[in-house]
């Protein structure tokens, strides 16, 4: 049965019910369940705020019209949506014996299939919920773009199959964006897959209680992008530190030791915005304090490198180990994850340790008022917000269970809560402008200051080229804010020749990334200063510019400076992006929608409008082909020569250049 109530249709069916309303400019959203009512959870969207659809209801089923969007449901429940120039965008994959096929302005038509498929599958779960099967049509032309960070190296995702699960390295952000002019999310915090075949597109939840979609309709990607960020949320205006460069390595091992490394690049007259404490620096796991054998007065430290115009940022665990001191506590209060089944341990890296839960409000009052006490209070205004998928030592997804529900449920809420955790301390004390480095992102993690980087990822040539399409994905997936260890996280030697050419180019790629930030793991390790707390861990060997050798030096601190300059260009990026969610770097073809080629293009990007950067990815490479948009005229950064559009030129790449072209003659001081 079809009905309507305030602007949204209605069916229902079998125990069924489904719900189509207008949701945001352009958009809509879908949900149906076979519960007694439907579960009022929102997930990665903003409250409603549109007003009602247009809906018309016949004998043979009925539309609703939002905006350049239009549904048509048939009498059997079968939907399909359309744009405002009546192209098919997307339609249910149903084969069955009561099936009906709407075009906009034709009769519909009937035929039956002897497969009974139905397109929205809820198969119950003896004891439980349901497993949910999502299918739709697939369009072999169609491009896919978005989904999050995934280590592969595949810009258009037609073709895929994907985890809809967090890990190290990897985050599940699932929007896509199609080339057919829409966009897509799959408003559903559990775990599952999603296949973009060539024969359909699959959604699959493991565990639910509902099917939960948006989806929209645009004329370019902008368009699409922008209403996606106004059900979502944008991220905050980034402060005027994150323009600049980030230093980092695994690990400082003491307060001297920092500030030491912050006083040279003061000596040497090298651009540093922000330098990080990594993880060990505690006393223990679930502590979130200082080891004052190792950072005797913090207070003082952060004086003198604020002093420098350098902020300090410290890195911050969820996890809490068995003998920290506020472990009783938490677990008597029902702060911590639980476990299922078996002991409650979800890592053993240094001790067992479970992770405190964020979805509960009481458990991230908790934690941030510890944070607070140790950290906030001595002025440290940046937290790195590490661990955020939550790691497991097993991915068992079945075994763990948070306060809003089993992790196959709701698991992938995790890393929104967790820097919501920071987020609400943060503004509480008054604080405006917020970034968090998080390990991992979820859609809407954004609006809670989430500045996202790639994991801890190899240091070689195939992993930069993995990274490329993950921030060009993570962008369109709505998460502007994004970055990466400069060079990689495991291994690499800064003395091996080898690695250093893997370093001078990644990072000159990191340059023209939202945030430039060094990191990594570097060979050989040191050995650890104690046998527990902040001296428990080992570190890795020296990460600074200077690190690397004269040669890379010189183009490392080349690069610095052309960061430093370009920093009020960056800005008006993070203005857009606060504004309208606009992603700071992404593919040729969101500014460039009409020109068919740049949908192919995989291998470069656009840094904001007017910046064109073109990566050297493989070892020894001198020169590479670069395609030029249509529609523009693009001046060679480094030469000054100028090209016309919608053409492949052949560039050369000196160990010190990487590609760069600006458009339409704007003036950005590249050297």
């Amino acid at each position: 049965m079809i009905s309507k109530k305030n602007g949204c249709l209605f069916f229902t069916y079998d125990g069924e019910k489904l719900w189509i309303e207008p949701w945001g400019s352009n958009g809509m959203r879908v949900r149906a369940t076979k519960l007694p009512e439907m579960p009022a959870e929102n997930w990665a969207l903003l409250p409603k705020k549109t007003g009602q659809g247009e809906i018309s209801i016949s004998e043979t089923g009925a539309t609703i019209v939002n905006g350049k969007l239009k549904a048509i449901l048939s009498n059997s429940g079968r939907l399909a949506f359309y744009n405002d120039k009546e192209e098919l965008l997307l339609e249910e994959y149903v084969r069955n014996r009561k099936e009906y096929r709407f075009t906009p302005g034709a009769k519909p038509t009937s035929f039956a299939s002897a497969l009974d498929i139905e397109a929205r599958e809820f198969k119950p779960i003896l004891g439980g919920d349901y497993c949910l099967t999502m299918r739709f049509e697939s369009a072999l032309e169609e491009k896919v773009y978005g989904m999050g960070q995934y280590q592969q190296p595949f810009l258009d995702l037609k073709g895929c199959e994907l985890e809809l699960a967090h890990r190290n390295s990897q985050a599940s952000v699932p929007f896509m964006l199609s080339s057919l002019g829409y966009g897509f999310l799959w408003n559903n915090p559990g775990v599952g897959r999603v296949t973009f075949g060539k024969n359909l597109t699959i959604w699959n939840a493991i565990s639910t209680k509902t099917l939960d979609y948006w989806i929209c309709a645009g004329d370019t990607p902008s368009e699409i992008v922008e209403s996606y960020a106004q059900v979502t949320g944008t991220v905050p205006m980034m402060p005027d530190y994150g323009l600049g460069f980030w230093q980092s390595k695994l690990r400082y091992q003491t307060q001297e030791e920092l500030l030491e490394v912050a006083r040279e690049y003061k000596r040497r007259d090298l651009p540093l915005s922000v330098i990080v404490i990594d993880f060990f620096h505690w006393t223990r796991q679930g502590d979130w304090k200082f080891d004052p054998k190792y950072w005797p007065d913090p207070a003082k430290m952060v004086k003198e490198l604020n002093d420098m115009e350098i902020e300090v940022m410290v890195s911050i665990w969820p996890t809490v180990d068995h003998k920290s001191e506020n472990y009783e506590e938490m677990r008597e209060k029902g702060y911590l994850i639980r476990t299922d089944r078996g002991h409650p341990i979800a890592m053993d890296f240094h001790g067992n340790t479970i992770h405190f839960d964020p979805t509960n409000p009481e458990a991230r009052a908790y934690v941030w008022n510890k944070v607070k006490q140790n950290y906030y209070n001595y002025g440290i205004r940046i937290f790195w917000l590490d661990e955020a998928e939550p790691e497991y030592t097993y991915y068992d997804y079945d075994l763990y269970r948070y306060h809003l529900g089993p992790v196959a449920q709701i698991g992938n809420i995790y890393p929104v809560a967790y820097a919501k955790a920071f987020y609400e301390g943060m503004r509480a004390e008054g604080q405006e402008s917020i970034v968090n480095l998080v390990r991992c992102a979820w859609a809407g993690s954004q609006r809670y200051g989430a500045l996202v980087w790639s994991g801890d990822i190899h240091s070689s040539f195939k992993s930069m080229r993995n990274q490329l399409v993950a921030g060009l994905n993570m962008g369109i997936a709505g998460i502007p804010w994004w970055t990466t260890d400069i060079g990689g996280f495991h291994g690499g030697c800064p003395d091996d020749p080898e690695f250093q050419e893997v370093f001078i180019r990644w990072f000159q790629y990191g340059t023209f990334c939202p945030v430039m930030r060094l990191h990594g793991d570097r060979e050989p390790h040191s050995k650890p200063l104690g046998t527990e707390g902040g001296g428990l861990c080992n570190s890795g060997a020296a990460n600074e510019v200077w690190s690397y050798g004269e040669e890379a030096y010189r183009i490392c601190v080349k690069y610095l400076y052309l960061r430093d300059r370009i920093k009020p260009y960056v800005k008006q990026l993070m203005k857009a992006a606060h504004e309208k969610g606009t992603p700071v770097m992404r593919p040729l073809f969101y500014d460039f929608p009409t020109d068919e080629e740049s949908w192919s293009i995989e291998d470069q990007y656009m840094f904001g409008p007017d910046i064109l950067v073109a990566p050297v990815l493989y070892s020894g490479m001198k020169m590479r082909n670069v395609y030029l948009p249509e529609g523009a005229q693009w001046e060679n950064a480094w030469t000054g020569k100028t090209y016309s559009g919608g053409q492949v030129i052949e560039v050369s790449t000196p160990i010190d250049e990487i590609p760069v072209f600006l458009k339409d003659g704007v003036e950005i001081p590249i050297r």
